[in-house]
This record gives structure tokens, sequence and C-alpha cells, in this order.
């Protein structure tokens, strides 16, 4: 999804791991998509943009329909069940069984950079935490990466939500993993 968002980055990185991608800004253009991303950005802005667009129940619908759908930062938002901390009335996709708190890990002056365990991958994974939620409770989802023992990644179905921007990061592991996710 192209609205807002290191979005650019997520193609590069895509395409790095060998996807086609193309850009989503209107409702027309997921027809026919095999997958989408969710960038990182502002949820609340996000939101209100995919309404204006005409895109939010049309991605909602397709996500909860079974379309694999990889949501960063904001994107973790957008796909969560609950949402603390946000403005009056805002709702995710109910996409998966978690709770998050905007802004949870502080604001912009506190974004920071730390090393993550995956899931199944000794290698630890350079994290980038920009204004980023927390899960609060990671209800029936599989957690695929932790930040000091915290959930900062997790799936559920066809769905993966990471806390942080792993476009960010020059490691390809998590793209891989949901091209994967794509192709099962």
């Amino acid at each position: 999804m192209a609205l807002q968002g290191a979005f650019a980055e997520h193609v590069r990185a895509l395409e790095a791991v060998g996807a086609r991608t193309r850009l989503v800004r209107l409702k027309e253009d997921l027809a026919g998509l095999d997958g989408l991303v969710i960038p990182g950005g502002e949820s609340t802005t996000m939101t209100m943009l995919m309404q204006r667009m005409g895109l939010y129940d049309a991605v909602r619908d397709a996500v909860n329909g079974g379309l694999p759908a990889l949501g960063t930062c904001a994107g973790m938002i957008i796909l969560a069940d609950r949402i603390s901390d946000g403005i009056e009335g805002q709702r995710g996709f109910g996409t998966l069984d978690i709770a998050v708190r905007r802004n949870g890990y502080g604001r912009q002056l506190e974004s920071f950079e730390s090393p993550l365990q995956l899931d199944g991958d000794p290698e630890a994974f350079p994290g980038v935490f920009i204004r980023a939620p927390v899960v609060l409770d990671a209800g029936t989802t599989e957690v695929i990466a932790q930040h000091e023992g915290r959930p900062v990644g997790v799936r559920q179905g066809r769905a993966m939500a990471l806390a942080f921007h792993p476009e960010l990061s020059g490691d390809l592991r998590l793209h891989r993993r949901f091209l994967e996710l794509v192709r099962s």
C-alpha cells in the first residue's frame, strides 16, 4: 500500500527477494494481488487516507478473506484486533488477535535500533523501531520475533505483523518469510 510510510523501501526489499511489486493507492489496485504490505507511517492518518480513497473496507475484506498481508509498525496497528491510545473510535481490521498500544516504545526522539530474536533463527535481526507500537497481548498469534522477551513480531494465518521496520534494516530475512507466506 502506497499511501504513506516507507513503501519504496519495501518495494526494493521485496524485489531483491524475487517478488514482483506494484503500488496500491486505489481500490482497483487490489485486483489480482497475491499479497499486500501495509507499511509504517501514522496509523490514524493512514486509516483516514484509506477511508477517503475508498480503500479501507476493500483492504480489510481482502486481508480478512485470506490475502497474505505484512503490516509493519503502523501496519501492525491496522491489522490488530485491539488498539489502546488511539484516537476515539480508532479500530483495526481485527485480522490478528493482538492488543497493541500506539507509540508504546516512545515518540520520534526515542527511536532506536536493537538486535531481535527471530523464531527458528540463531542470528539476531537488526530491529529498527520508530514510534513503534507495543504488543500488550499476543493472544492466539504465533510470536515470530522478540525484543528483550517481549513480542515484536507475530503471525496468524496468512498475516504477519512487525512492530519495527525490516525495510530499513538492510536484512531481507523477514521479507523472504513474507514471500514464502504468499507462495504457500
